[in-house]
């Protein structure tokens, strides 16, 4: 059954800019199996303005200035009518393309190799969504820190042509338009920073996040609260610069209620695979949760024994690192569904 469609523009009105919180008013209240077409924009649309905002984005950007902890911008939330904790909450990207065609990515402060690099870079590149592809249009060099704590975030960089420079000629690189920050209202009251990745979801960071794929997300509070955004057109496993390749998107969601579920922590379902997320404070803690939930899942969703589910890992599954730079480190499990064989 198609549910009711929605539209979710991102305005001053139905954003927030840097947290998750669970008395935020609902921007939006759905049925189980709506759909919803939502509007997710950038917090770095500053770094080109003159080529990443439009008069919507330059709204948003003049007008909310209540921002923080976190520098993302978020849609919503949404409020699906009978989600309650226990539940799980489905979200399946249907759709996911640039408002614009550029997208730019910072090489920052917090990047896993500043020490070594000694210096904040920004290069924006102009997307082919017919060819789906991004090509370095320039890059610059940032010379005043971007620590959100003491600049905030959301500067805009005037447009300074003497200062852009050519970059990365002759290379290619595909799209993968995802959102990298999605999840529902944590159940701890107060301000919770966009940055760092947990059991609601959000800054997850996993490039795999876009369509065709179903994001699925324990809920904590009644409504569930789903906020969308940090929107990327690609990004690598490890996300080690700081930034993806950021970049505003339209999406469309189908959002549905599931009870009894077997996904019971950040789930991806797609046609082909099945990941769990594990975080941690090091990549040792984030390994070890990723393992005990993906031996969890093939237990309660493949019907395995314990034993039989621990061999399977070790030889079928693929331990990958989601990103190093949101305060929580993540890491992904992934297993292919072709490996079951049909029960008769």
């Amino acid at each position: 059954m198609t549910g009711r469609l929605h539209h979710l523009p991102a305005t001053p009105e139905t954003v927030h800019w840097g947290h998750f919180d669970n008395t935020l008013s609902p921007a939006l209240t759905i049925e189980s199996g709506d759909i919803v077409e939502i509007e997710a924009v950038t917090h770095q649309a500053g770094d080109a303005p003159d080529l990443l905002m439009d008069d919507g984005i330059r709204a948003i950007f003049d007008r909310v200035q209540d921002r923080g902890p976190g520098p993302h911008l978020l849609t919503g939330p949404i409020a699906v009518a009978g989600a309650r904790p226990g539940d799980v909450l489905r979200v399946e990207i249907l759709q996911a393309r640039p408002r614009l065609p550029w997208g730019t990515n910072l090489a920052a402060n917090w990047g896993h190799l500043y020490d070594d690099v000694g210096k904040e870079r920004v290069t924006v590149y102009a997307l082919d969504e017919q060819s789906r592809t991004a090509r370095a249009h320039f890059a610059f060099d940032w010379t005043t820190t971007r620590l959100y704590d003491s600049d905030g975030p959301g500067i805009i960089t005037p447009p300074d042509p003497a200062a852009r420079q050519p970059a990365l000629p002759g290379v290619v690189v595909p799209m993968r338009p995802h959102f990298g920050t999605m999840g529902v209202a944590p159940a701890a009251p107060g301000r919770h920073s966009s940055i760092p990745p947990g059991d609601h979801g959000g800054n997850i960071d996993n490039w795999r996040i876009g369509a065709g794929g179903a994001m699925h997300y324990p809920v904590q509070v009644p409504g569930a609260l789903l906020s969308v955004g940090d929107p990327h057109v690609s990004q690598g496993d490890g996300e080690v610069s700081g930034t993806a390749l950021e970049s505003s998107l339209n999406g469309l969601l189908r959002i549905s209620v599931l009870r009894d579920s077997v996904f019971d922590v950040p789930t991806l379902d797609t046609p082909t695979h099945q990941l769990v997320h594990g975080f941690g404070d090091d990549l040792d803690e984030a390994m070890g949760q990723a393992s005990r939930r993906m031996l969890a899942l093939l237990q309660r969703g493949w019907g395995l024994s314990r034993d039989d589910a621990y061999s399977l890992m070790s030889i079928a599954a693929d331990f990958t690192i989601t990103q190093v730079v949101d305060g929580r480190q993540g890491v992904h499990a992934c297993i292919e569904k072709r490996i079951f064989l049909p029960r008769s």
